[in-house]
């Protein structure tokens, strides 16, 4: 025979007031390592946004140029 347990409700009341306890707990370790964080200066994120920019038009003009090259020379074997 099972023995008895407490009730539903007082389970339920300490499930509650854990759960909140290990949230803050979490929050308060999210705030810690926050502040560990190295923050880049805005001419930092400047420069990076620009070579972000410069590097993605580059690569564009890369596969264009290959799509060129490449359907021209199946334009060579292919007449439609």
């Amino acid at each position: 025979m099972a023995s008895p347990s407490k009730p539903a409700k007082t389970n339920n009341l300490a499930k509650a007031e854990q759960d909140q306890k290990s949230l803050g707990k979490y929050f308060r370790g999210v705030r810690s390592e926050f502040k560990k964080v190295i923050w880049p200066t805005k001419k930092q994120i400047l420069t990076y946004s620009l070579v972000v920019i410069v590097v993605s038009i580059l690569v564009a003009l890369a596969i264009y140029g290959l799509d060129y090259v490449i359907r021209g020379i199946l334009g060579l074997f292919i007449k439609a």
